[in-house]
């Protein structure tokens, strides 16, 4: 499971420094990360358990990325298959827009950002349109650079 989450990651375009969780029937996949309070999230070790195990009886899951963040996502599963012996990564097949920023503050941090870095007189567009490097075009989605994150999943 640990290896599924980085490829959700790397296909949304996070950088991987947060916490995350997957939901799946009646139990919590999760980092097993030591440093968590007790009683915070109880949970099986996702390295401990295969996707194939754990999607056989089910048809969808949510991974929850970033906790102070939230940013949750439903994932509904279409189809078990077996790939290609000479796929060595997973392929991304469509998407839409572009994936928030890492650390924007949740979904009303990111329609703030969004606010400010739309418009020049906003108060925090300058210091938003240079930490997010330059441009950001919310309605864009590269499935070739997508694609390019996965195959560096291993």
């Amino acid at each position: 499971m640990d290896k599924l989450a980085i490829m959700l990651i790397a296909a949304m375009g996070w950088n991987n420094s947060h916490l995350h969780a997957f939901r799946i029937g009646d139990k919590d996949y999760g980092m097993h990360a030591e440093d968590w309070p007790d009683g915070e999230i109880d949970e099986i070790d996702e390295k401990t358990v295969t996707v194939l195990q754990v999607l056989r009886a089910e048809g969808d899951f949510t991974f929850d990325y970033d906790f102070g963040d939230s940013w949750e996502h439903d994932v509904a599963v279409e189809e078990l298959i077996w790939s290609s012996p000479g796929l060595k990564h997973a392929v991304c097949l469509d998407g839409e827009n572009a994936c928030p920023p890492d650390d924007v503050g949740g979904a009303s941090g990111y329609a703030y950002f969004l606010v400010a870095i739309t418009d020049d007189a906003h108060e925090e567009h300058d210091d938003y349109v240079e930490w997010i490097g330059g441009s950001f075009d919310p309605a864009e989605f590269n499935l070739a650079s997508a694609n390019a994150r996965c195959q560096k999943v291993r």
